[in-house]
């Protein structure tokens, strides 16, 4: 064999081995999205009737980056970074920034679990809102999450001092480790720990959240506890404690779910829970309509104020990706109190009485 011949085999031996390397790690970047837009119509907000284009109702507006890399023996490397916006006016939500939604990376594997760092979901929404256990998800979806007639609540931080006081919406917390189990026999388990990045004091600002689920082929059931530290000015960690309960099944073209939570405030005392019921029917795979009801309950410190509301909506498919509908809350509070719709969060979004509605028509689309 000649020089140059062993040495182009050689080559070649070599070349296929740098090719085969990439194959034994592959990896996979996805873009993707939601949008959400539609005129609104509200009976009373502060002592007015409003006629406003509104986006992010019938889900949030988001743009996200996810991604894989395979590191062999079932283990794979993973990152979510994901945005909320406004499409009326190009901005990111109030008070925050681009990747405010969503921030993670971490590791996963079917036999050990799931491990992720960085600003994430909860399990109040973890567990109870993703599995389909929330029936404002089957009805009116932004406009049909918790709020109500409860403003002295007072949640630090919170928009109205009761904005979707169970956390169902969405939000996140920051500086978290996040670890959920491999599913045995239908249950698994997620436990959650946020860092207080004090120096000094380790357990200030710090927050924990937990999770157990079930779930078997069309039912699911899921149990939450979420317990998080505010540091307010003046008076020092103010604990806010959130738990709640859910099921869910599906049979025939039918959706249905059921949904209990809870919220407290240790600052001054307040608390207030939630039942709820939702059902969803796809007359055709194209059409379906959904409904819900909710009772909500506060104690002495908020008054006894108490709520009833009904959502329903009408969907119709444009194709996969896009549909068209219409959807209707509908808030009545106890006597002496001002109903206010989830959403309605400026400072006339409260009724001036016991009653609010919303009347909506909007578009849907995800890419």
């Amino acid at each position: 064999m000649t020089k140059n011949k062993h040495y182009k085999k050689i080559a070649a031996a070599l070349a296929g081995a740098i090719c085969a390397g990439p194959a034994l790690a592959q990896s996979s970047v996805t873009l993707y999205g939601i949008m959400d837009t539609g005129i609104t119509y509200v009976s009373n907000q502060g002592g007015h009737s409003n006629v406003k284009m509104d986006d992010g109702v019938n889900g949030p507006n988001l743009w996200g980056i996810t991604g894989t890399e395979d590191l062999g023996g079932g283990s794979k490397a993973f990152f979510q970074l994901v945005n909320q916006f406004q499409i009326d006016n190009g901005s990111f939500m109030p008070n925050k920034s681009l990747f405010s939604r969503t921030s993670i990376v971490g590791l996963s594997n079917p036999l050990y679990g799931k491990l992720s760092l960085g600003n994430q979901y909860d399990f109040m929404t973890d567990s109870l809102y993703f599995a389909g256990d929330d029936p404002a998800e089957l009805s009116g979806h932004f406009y049909d999450f918790r709020a109500g007639p409860f403003d002295k609540l007072a949640l630090p931080g919170n928009a109205t001092g009761a904005f979707d006081w169970d956390r169902m919406a969405g939000e996140t917390v920051n500086n978290s480790v996040k670890y959920v189990s491999p599913t045995f026999g239908g249950f698994s388990a997620g436990a959650m720990y946020s860092f207080g990045n004090v120096a000094g004091s380790i357990g200030t600002g710090n927050g924990s959240s937990f999770a157990l689920n079930y779930a078997h082929e069309n039912f699911g059931m899921n149990a939450a506890y979420t317990n998080l530290k505010y540091v307010v000015t003046g008076e020092g960690d103010v604990s806010v404690r959130n738990w709640g309960i859910g099921a869910h099944y599906k049979f025939g073209g039918w959706i249905t779910n059921a949904l209990f939570t809870t919220v407290h405030n240790s600052y001054n005392g307040g608390s207030v829970y939630e039942g709820s019921v939702g059902a969803h029917y796809y007359f055709t795979p194209t059409l379906s309509a959904g409904a819900s009801y909710m009772y909500m309950k506060g104690n002495d410190v908020v008054d006894n104020n108490h709520a009833h509301q009904v959502a329903a909506i009408v969907d119709y498919a444009l194709s996969k990706r896009t549909s068209v509908y219409v959807l209707g809350v509908y808030q009545r509070a106890s006597s002496g109190g001002y109903a206010q719709i989830n959403g309605m969060n400026s400072s006339d979004g409260a009724s001036s009485g016991q009653t609010q509605a919303v009347a909506r028509a909007g578009l849907h689309t995800k890419f």
